[in-house]
Protein backbone atom coordinates (compact mmCIF):
# COMPACT_ATOMS: atom_id res chain seq x y z
CA UNK A 1 0.00 0.00 0.00
CA UNK A 2 2.94 2.68 0.80
CA UNK A 3 4.40 1.88 -2.41
CA UNK A 4 1.63 2.29 -4.30
CA UNK A 5 0.97 6.15 -2.71
CA UNK A 6 4.76 6.99 -3.19
CA UNK A 7 4.47 5.89 -6.94
CA UNK A 8 1.38 8.40 -6.98
CA UNK A 9 3.17 10.88 -5.52
CA UNK A 10 6.22 10.80 -7.75
CA UNK A 11 3.77 10.13 -10.55
CA UNK A 12 2.17 13.40 -9.58
CA UNK A 13 5.36 15.50 -9.03
CA UNK A 14 6.51 13.99 -12.67
CA UNK A 15 3.58 15.38 -13.67
CA UNK A 16 3.00 19.12 -12.09
CA UNK A 17 7.01 19.86 -11.96
CA UNK A 18 8.55 18.10 -15.15
CA UNK A 19 8.62 20.91 -17.46
CA UNK A 20 9.97 23.09 -15.08
CA UNK A 21 12.59 20.93 -13.86
CA UNK A 22 13.89 20.32 -17.41
CA UNK A 23 13.63 23.87 -18.42
CA UNK A 24 15.81 24.32 -15.26
CA UNK A 25 17.95 21.75 -16.21
CA UNK A 26 18.33 23.16 -19.70
CA UNK A 27 19.51 26.22 -18.75
CA UNK A 28 22.50 24.84 -16.36
CA UNK A 29 23.39 22.22 -19.14
CA UNK A 30 23.23 23.72 -22.06
CA UNK A 31 22.60 20.12 -23.85
CA UNK A 32 19.35 18.72 -24.43
CA UNK A 33 20.17 14.85 -23.73
CA UNK A 34 22.35 16.11 -20.77
CA UNK A 35 18.84 18.03 -19.30
CA UNK A 36 16.96 15.01 -20.03
CA UNK A 37 19.41 12.91 -18.35
CA UNK A 38 19.71 15.27 -15.03
CA UNK A 39 15.66 15.18 -15.30
CA UNK A 40 15.38 11.64 -14.32
CA UNK A 41 17.95 11.59 -12.28
CA UNK A 42 16.05 14.43 -10.17
CA UNK A 43 12.83 12.37 -9.87
CA UNK A 44 15.13 9.02 -9.37
CA UNK A 45 16.32 11.04 -6.58
CA UNK A 46 13.08 12.88 -5.81
CA UNK A 47 11.24 8.99 -5.44
CA UNK A 48 14.39 8.13 -3.17
CA UNK A 49 13.73 10.91 -0.67
CA UNK A 50 9.96 11.47 -0.77
CA UNK A 51 9.98 11.05 2.84
CA UNK A 52 11.96 14.78 3.10
CA UNK A 53 9.45 16.55 1.27
CA UNK A 54 7.32 17.93 4.31
CA UNK A 55 4.70 20.23 2.43
CA UNK A 56 3.78 19.56 -1.34
CA UNK A 57 3.71 23.03 -1.83
CA UNK A 58 7.15 23.14 -1.38
CA UNK A 59 8.28 20.14 -4.05
CA UNK A 60 9.05 23.18 -7.32
CA UNK A 61 12.15 24.94 -5.04
CA UNK A 62 12.85 20.92 -3.49
CA UNK A 63 13.36 19.49 -6.38
CA UNK A 64 14.78 22.73 -7.97
CA UNK A 65 17.55 22.05 -5.05
CA UNK A 66 17.91 18.14 -5.83
CA UNK A 67 18.68 19.47 -9.32
CA UNK A 68 20.85 22.09 -8.67
CA UNK A 69 22.83 19.98 -6.17
CA UNK A 70 22.97 17.02 -9.15
CA UNK A 71 24.05 19.69 -11.43
CA UNK A 72 27.10 20.61 -9.53
CA UNK A 73 28.06 16.86 -8.37
CA UNK A 74 28.15 15.94 -11.77
CA UNK A 75 30.48 18.76 -12.62
CA UNK A 76 32.97 18.41 -9.93
CA UNK A 77 33.37 15.20 -11.50
CA UNK A 78 34.02 16.35 -14.58
CA UNK A 79 37.36 17.94 -15.44
CA UNK A 80 36.96 21.64 -16.88
CA UNK A 81 38.67 21.94 -20.32
CA UNK A 82 40.69 25.05 -20.92
CA UNK A 83 39.50 28.16 -22.93
CA UNK A 84 41.03 29.70 -25.51
CA UNK A 85 43.24 33.39 -24.43
CA UNK A 86 40.64 36.31 -24.19
CA UNK A 87 41.32 38.40 -27.31
CA UNK A 88 39.60 41.88 -27.21
CA UNK A 89 39.70 44.47 -29.80
CA UNK A 90 38.91 47.86 -28.03
CA UNK A 91 38.13 49.61 -31.67
CA UNK A 92 35.04 47.23 -32.46
CA UNK A 93 33.42 47.86 -29.19
CA UNK A 94 29.80 49.64 -30.53
CA UNK A 95 29.44 53.31 -29.36
CA UNK A 96 25.61 52.28 -28.63
CA UNK A 97 23.70 49.22 -27.45
CA UNK A 98 20.15 49.06 -28.75
CA UNK A 99 17.71 49.91 -26.03
CA UNK A 100 15.80 46.13 -26.72
CA UNK A 101 17.46 44.23 -29.16
CA UNK A 102 15.82 40.29 -30.07
CA UNK A 103 17.71 37.63 -28.42
CA UNK A 104 18.19 34.46 -29.72
CA UNK A 105 17.67 31.80 -27.68
CA UNK A 106 20.14 29.73 -29.03
CA UNK A 107 23.26 32.32 -28.24
CA UNK A 108 21.80 33.09 -25.05
CA UNK A 109 22.24 29.60 -24.31
CA UNK A 110 25.55 29.28 -25.76
CA UNK A 111 26.24 32.77 -23.63
CA UNK A 112 25.65 30.81 -20.29
CA UNK A 113 27.15 27.85 -21.07
CA UNK A 114 30.27 29.65 -21.07
CA UNK A 115 29.59 30.48 -17.75
CA UNK A 116 31.77 28.82 -14.72
CA UNK A 117 29.41 26.71 -13.04
CA UNK A 118 29.44 29.25 -10.03
CA UNK A 119 28.56 31.74 -12.06
CA UNK A 120 25.91 30.00 -13.77
CA UNK A 121 23.97 28.38 -10.97
CA UNK A 122 23.89 32.09 -9.15
CA UNK A 123 22.35 33.43 -12.23
CA UNK A 124 19.95 30.62 -13.18
CA UNK A 125 18.93 30.63 -9.55
CA UNK A 126 18.03 35.02 -9.60
CA UNK A 127 16.30 34.44 -12.95
CA UNK A 128 14.90 31.19 -13.39
CA UNK A 129 14.17 30.06 -9.62
CA UNK A 130 13.54 34.13 -9.02
CA UNK A 131 15.70 34.17 -5.47
CA UNK A 132 16.95 36.89 -3.57
CA UNK A 133 20.32 37.99 -3.37
CA UNK A 134 19.72 36.48 0.14
CA UNK A 135 17.93 33.20 -0.75
CA UNK A 136 20.69 32.24 -2.82
CA UNK A 137 23.19 32.81 -0.62
CA UNK A 138 22.08 30.85 2.43
CA UNK A 139 21.31 28.17 0.06
CA UNK A 140 24.42 28.24 -1.57
CA UNK A 141 26.12 28.65 1.59
CA UNK A 142 28.21 32.30 0.54
CA UNK A 143 28.41 35.65 1.98
CA UNK A 144 25.64 37.84 -0.18
CA UNK A 145 28.44 39.56 -1.33
CA UNK A 146 29.84 36.82 -3.21
CA UNK A 147 26.65 36.28 -4.52
CA UNK A 148 26.43 39.86 -5.84
CA UNK A 149 29.71 39.61 -7.70
CA UNK A 150 29.14 36.57 -9.26
CA UNK A 151 25.71 37.84 -10.55
CA UNK A 152 27.52 41.39 -12.19
CA UNK A 153 29.95 39.47 -13.51
CA UNK A 154 28.04 36.84 -15.50
CA UNK A 155 25.45 39.56 -16.54
CA UNK A 156 28.62 40.98 -17.61
CA UNK A 157 29.66 38.34 -19.97
CA UNK A 158 26.02 37.56 -20.56
CA UNK A 159 26.33 41.51 -22.07
CA UNK A 160 29.47 41.23 -23.64
CA UNK A 161 29.00 38.01 -25.70
CA UNK A 162 25.49 38.71 -27.24
CA UNK A 163 25.72 42.57 -27.54
CA UNK A 164 29.15 43.39 -28.74
CA UNK A 165 30.12 41.82 -32.37
CA UNK A 166 33.26 40.62 -32.14
CA UNK A 167 32.41 38.62 -28.85
CA UNK A 168 29.95 36.99 -30.49
CA UNK A 169 32.47 35.20 -32.67
CA UNK A 170 35.86 35.22 -30.39
CA UNK A 171 35.92 32.26 -27.83
CA UNK A 172 36.74 33.89 -24.30
CA UNK A 173 38.00 32.82 -20.80
CA UNK A 174 36.26 33.67 -18.29
CA UNK A 175 37.10 36.16 -16.04
CA UNK A 176 39.42 34.54 -12.96
CA UNK A 177 37.33 34.63 -9.94
CA UNK A 178 40.58 35.31 -6.97
CA UNK A 179 38.68 34.50 -3.52
CA UNK A 180 35.46 33.48 -4.74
Amino acid sequence: MADERTRTDVTRLVTDHHRAVYAYAYRLTGSVADAEDLSQEVFLAAQQKLGQLRKIESARSWLFTILRNCFLKLRQRQRPVPAANLQLNIDSIPAEVPEEPEIDQQRLQEAVNQLSDSFRVVLVMFYFEECSYREIAERLDLPIGTVMSRLARAKGHLRSMLFEPDARSAKTQQPSVAGE
